[in-house]
């Protein structure tokens, strides 16, 4: 049973593939332009033309010679004297008249007894039909009528079933003249009828030789050629040689046979071929199809795109992108979990703490206690706003990114800007933001969303400024690396703690000790972040740090780095 298991395994994959419907596509174009090119082949084939040429010189070739022979023994026996009395009175003096004159000779018929034996000789071994005819048409001999001693006829019977089988003949028939037919006249049996009715013989009775090509009823092209038969250029009458019915059409049917027979073998190797093709693509398609439905159905926590890409084709990119499409789905499904976990969390607490003062506030005794509470709920819902403000910008950002279009942006112009505005807005710490330019400021050009790029520069002054000592500067600079461009932020504050630099990008983090809990919603630097990664760049906080006395740094400040792709 085993030496047959790669048999089974073939039939399986073999049934696979031939109900796959690529597959069946596959096959069935590639077959039919196969077949189209045999069609072609078989209807617009010159070999049924050149061997009906080549029949033609044939006959022709053969009708001189059997016409040349006719004439020279087609003369009256010379044994026998015809006089005719009103010539011989006629006669002058010295004039001669017997048999022997040409000018007798020429008025002798066709002498059917003489002709009949050479016509039957010449005939026989050539499978031709042989019709003679006198000066007036009428038919004087025809080889079907030729029988000799000892001959044996043989008839066509009809079979038992012909009229069962009277429809497929019919169709077989209109098939073949369907491909043979084109342009050619019927071919109609005249029998013992006037000849000229044949346009070939009516011309050979005027002296020319003529060739036509018809078609019967059942779709057999016969060829015809008559020639004149002639002696000292008088015309004595016309044979007329035409090809037995379906003679040259075998010889076609047996040349259209081999074709088919090549194209069977042909669609043979073109149905495995295809059928291997379509493995190669059909199956891959297969599988990523239901992985990609897997995914949609999530059956377990994370499922995995089948994967292709060590395939250098449109089957490995296509397994490549739905592998990356479905990580970053999951990504974005953890994250959109993640955020709403968040969410949740950070809107329960101001929610719990207004509630709380809700209900107190019709117990409190005093106006002091009444006015404490109000302020909490002031407070509370100042936070609330905020942060329904912050997480409604975070969750359209994706989405707003994705529709609009990656424009060039100035940051030089872009930082004046947000500099200019941040130091028009006059506050008690006194704080100055300055900016500083490095290289030549034309370079200075990135891809990206303008307003949402001042979105983060103007958060990162933001977050500085609330650090910074008051009466301090802080410092924004920019310059040109490579194929990037850096906006770098210090400050003169106490720093970041170590284990804060990564976790100030996290969402609704804050670590703010000499402020009130509430006054930050966490968002500002995690929406940068989330900003620069959408424009392919980015973001890290470090401290600043000089060293001292004693060989150790001391951190003066906290410095934001931001890095984006150039134009």
């Amino acid at each position: 049973m085993r030496r047959f298991g790669w048999l089974r395994r073939f039939g399986r994959f073999l049934f696979a593939q031939v109900f796959s419907s690529l597959t069946r596509r596959i096959v069935s174009l590639n077959i039919a332009g196969l077949l189209a090119l045999v069609v072609g082949i078989l209807y617009l084939s010159q070999f049924r033309a050149g061997l009906i040429d080549a029949r033609v010189q044939s006959l022709l070739v053969q009708s001189e010679i059997i016409a040349g022979a006719i004439a020279a023994s087609a003369t009256v026996d010379t044994d026998a004297i015809t006089i005719d009395p009103d010539k011989l009175v006629e006669l002058q003096t010295g004039e001669t008249y017997g048999p022997d004159d040409p000018a007798t000779q020429l008025e002798f018929p066709i002498n059917p007894e003489r002709v009949t034996p050479i016509l039957r000789r010449l005939i026989s071994p050539t499978n031709t039909r042989a019709r003679i005819y006198d000066r007036e048409g009428s038919l004087v001999l025809d080889s079907r009528n030729l029988y000799g001693r000892g001959d044996v006829l043989r008839f066509d019977l009809p079979a038992p079933t012909a009229e069962r089988r009277k429809f497929f003949e019919k169709l077989w028939i209109s098939i073949r003249k369907w491909f043979g037919r084109g342009d050619l006249p019927a071919y109609v049996e005249l029998g013992p009828g006037n000849g000229k009715g044949y346009p070939e013989v009516e011309l050979a009775l005027g002296g020319q030789k003529a060739s036509i090509v018809r078609m019967t009823d059942r779709g057999d092209a016969i060829v015809s050629v008559a020639v004149p038969i002639q002696r000292f250029r008088a015309v004595r009458g016309a044979l007329l040689l035409s090809t037995q019915g379906g003679d040259i059409d075998q010889i076609v049917e047996a040349e259209r046979l081999a074709i088919l027979k090549i194209f069977l073998i042909a669609a043979g190797v073109m149905v495995l071929l295809s059928v291997l093709l379509a493995g190669t693509i059909a199956g891959p398609v297969r599988r990523l199809a239901e992985g990609a439905e897997r995914v949609r159905r999530r059956i377990r926590g994370r499922v995995e795109i089948p994967d292709f890409t060590n395939r250098r084709d449109e089957i490995g990119h296509l397994s490549g992108a739905l592998r990356d499409m479905t990580k970053s789905l999951y990504s974005r499904i953890e994250a959109i979990e993640s955020f709403a976990a968040d969410v949740s969390h950070e809107l329960k607490n101001p929610l719990t703490s207004l509630r709380s003062a809700v209900e107190t506030l019709p117990l409190a005794k005093s106006d002091d206690s009444r006015k404490r509470l109000l302020a909490v709920i002031e407070h509370d819902v100042r936070r609330l706003d905020r942060l329904i403000t912050d997480i409604s910008d975070a969750s359209r950002l994706d989405a707003e990114l994705q529709r609009q279009e990656a424009e060039a942006v100035d940051l030089v112009r872009l930082l004046n800007m947000v500099v200019n505005v941040a130091n028009e807005v006059k506050r008690d710490d006194e704080i100055q933001i300055k900016l500083a330019l490095e290289g030549d400021p034309k370079k200075l050009v990135v891809p990206g969303h303008d307003s949402r790029l001042g979105q983060v520069v103007d958060n990162i002054i933001g977050n500085a400024r609330s650090f910074a000592p008051d009466r301090s500067t802080v410092r924004v600079s920019a310059r040109r690396l490579g194929a990037e461009a850096e906006i770098v932020v210090d400050d003169d504050g106490p720093g970041i703690r170590p284990d804060a630099l990564e976790k100030i990008f996290e969402r609704f983090y804050t670590d703010r000790p000499d402020q009130a809990y509430g006054q930050n919603s966490g968002l500002g630097l995690s929406i940068s972040k989330q900003i620069i990664e959408a424009h392919g760049g980015r973001i890290w906080a470090e401290n600043r740090t000089i060293p001292t006395p004693g060989g150790e740094s001391r951190i003066v400040g906290a410095r934001f780095t931001v890095v984006l792709p150039a134009a």
